[in-house]
């Protein structure tokens, strides 16, 4: 036995409620995420599509994940190489996990294009954010995608799979083709693939299905409270991607929160906004008659309930994440984040009531017209922030998280250019070197490997020639097979795309009007806000 399934038969024994089922009969589908066990073990949609496919009757489905180490990839459940599977589903949730994509289909042996595979090979499909907002920079590798939720989406793809497994790729792949929401790259006619997605989401289950300590969010039960946001921050591929906002109802929440009571202590409500529920304050109030103890994904800065607030600090939470993500009105106009200073300090001053072991703020640096002035703004905000909490309870560590702006598909950012590498470093070190000596923790990503990441969140499918060439998950890897294709990372992220221009990700519709989200980026030049979207005040953007 290797040390690999040692390692996997070791994760099997620490997980509850894992799905085991025989392969007799049945068709065997491999759910891929390219990330770590780790990491994808805290993904509840990895989980939710892997309880959908496993309850099929025909289908058996099993968990694989990148592991550098292994010599291929290998199931958790029988650890059997992904070669044996008759399809291989990717749930890809991050551009730069592309990368792994395809070291996981070179090391399992099958042909990294499809174009190279024939009928004996493992049909290969992928869905997940950024798949929906542009898959072509992995087009060439695979056979379909699924563009929208995968609840919508499923049903019919195991449908057709069922009845035309046995048979020819060719006809599997036309079937498959004339299902909304299926795009075929070899077959794409040039009509728009538009996304799909689930009107009441009380009709599917998106809860932990599997617990295990490896985790992130272990020792947690997960419930998604509400899927999309109504403020459409115009940076926020989530909030027009998952458009429109839908909630649970309370009732619902209440019985899968019972349910997960049975299995943990902790209940964890998920969402992109959940305290913009509207039952939010009778929610938290009653899981804590319940006796959960509960954490949030995140708090919304405005509005910032009281109530709510205080049931999740007196069941046990010790950490408190808000994102101003900008320091001066004029950027947070210009995104749209609908939050003034003095909601922030308001925001800041409800926390400090209560004796917090950990506060998280996330900023974002290379916002549109941002200057060094605008960092200066983040600083005296935090100090500002840091005394208030001091004044009421010393002791609360701050940690700023701040990323690189990444405009991305599908937002009315889209268009626009990213801030250079050597600036965002500048800025970068600007708010380090004014923020540590004051006791604030600094949590950044690579720049360099944020520009990858818009590089391929706004890529065509020319860039899958890159990903083939590489050799190893390098900088010098990534630069030198750009330069083999010809290829240049500032035609992609350092100029202004002309509105009039065929864009990659034009082939899908995303559901949000093109000139909804130009008018949305003409509002962000003027410095100007967009009213939250309740139903009844329409913006328009064409998805509700």
């Amino acid at each position: 036995m290797t040390a690999w399934n040692k390692k996997a038969r070791r994760r099997l024994s620490q997980e509850r409620v894992t799905i085991s089922k025989d392969w007799g009969g049945r068709i065997p589908i491999a759910l891929i995420y390219p990330n770590t066990y780790y990491l994808g073990m805290s993904n509840l949609g990895f989980q939710t599509i892997y309880a959908l496919f496993n309850s099929y009757d025909n289908i058996v489905c099993e968990r694989a994940f990148w592991d550098e180490k292994a010599r291929e990839p290998l199931t958790i459940e029988s650890q059997r190489p992904l070669s044996d599977f008759a399809v291989l589903a990717f749930s890809i949730t991050y551009e730069l996990d592309y990368f792994n994509v395809v070291n996981i289909l070179k090391s399992s042996g099958i042909p990294l294009f499809a174009a190279d595979r024939n009928d004996s090979h493992p049909i290969v499909i992928a869905g997940g954010p950024c798949i929906t907002a542009n898959p072509e920079p992995l087009s060439p590798f695979f056979d379909c995608f699924a563009i929208g939720e995968g609840e919508a989406i499923l049903p019919a793809v195991v449908e057709v799979i069922s009845k035309g497994i046995e048979g020819r790729k060719d006809a599997l792949l036309q079937a498959l083709s004339s299902l909304p929401g299926i795009y075929v790259p070899s077959l794409h006619n040039g009509k728009t693939i538009s996304r799909q997605w689930v009107q009441d989401i009380n009709d599917f289950a998106t809860t932990s299905v599997i617990l295990t300590p490896e985790t992130e969010l272990g020792g947690m039960y997960l419930i998604e409270v509400a899927r999309g946001c109504r403020w459409g921050c115009r940076f926020c591929l989530a909030g027009y991607l998952f458009r429109p906002f839908r909630y649970r109802s309370l009732d619902y929440l209440l019985d899968q929160a019972e349910i997960g009571l049975k299995h943990e202590k902790r209940i964890g409500l998920l969402g992109a906004s959940p305290f913009d529920h509207p039952d939010i304050d009778e929610l938290v109030t009653r899981l804590q008659h319940m006796g959960a103890e509960m954490s949030v994904s995140s708090l919304r800065i405005r509005p910032l309930s009281r109530v709510s607030l205080r049931g999740l600090i007196e069941s046990g939470t010790q950490t408190i994440s808000l994102a101003p993500e900008a320091g001066s009105e004029r950027l947070r106009k210009i995104i749209n984040k609908g939050v003034t200073e003095s909601d922030i300090i308001e925001a800041i001053d409800k926390v400090a009531e209560y004796r917090l072991k950990h506060l998280k703020l996330y900023f974002m640096i290379g916002l549109p017209t941002e200057t060094d002035d605008d960092i200066d703004d983040i600083i005296k905000l935090t100090l500002a922030l840091k005394g208030r909490i001091d004044d009421k309870r010393a002791g609360t560590r701050i940690t700023l998280t701040v990323e690189p702006f990444v405009p991305k598909a599908g937002t009315p950012f889209q268009w626009l250019p990213m801030t250079s590498a050597e600036i965002l470093a500048h800025r970068l070190s600007l708010l380090k070197n004014s923020l540590k000596p004051m006791g604030i923790k600094l949590a950044s990503e690579s720049v360099n490997w944020m520009v990858i990441q818009g590089v391929l969140s706004k890529g065509d499918a020319r860039l899958a020639q890159v990903l083939a060439k590489m050799e190893g998950t390098t900088l010098s890897s990534w630069r030198r097979a750009m330069e083999e294709c010809s290829l240049d990372a500032e035609y992609y992220v350092n100029r202004e795309i002309p509105f009039n221009e065929k864009l990659p990700w034009s082939n899908i519709d995303s559901g949000v009007n093109k000139d909804y989200l130009e008018s949305e980026l003409e509002q962000a030049r003027l410095g100007e806000e967009t009213p939250p979207c309740p139903p009844a005040e329409c913006h328009k953007c064409g998805v509700c």
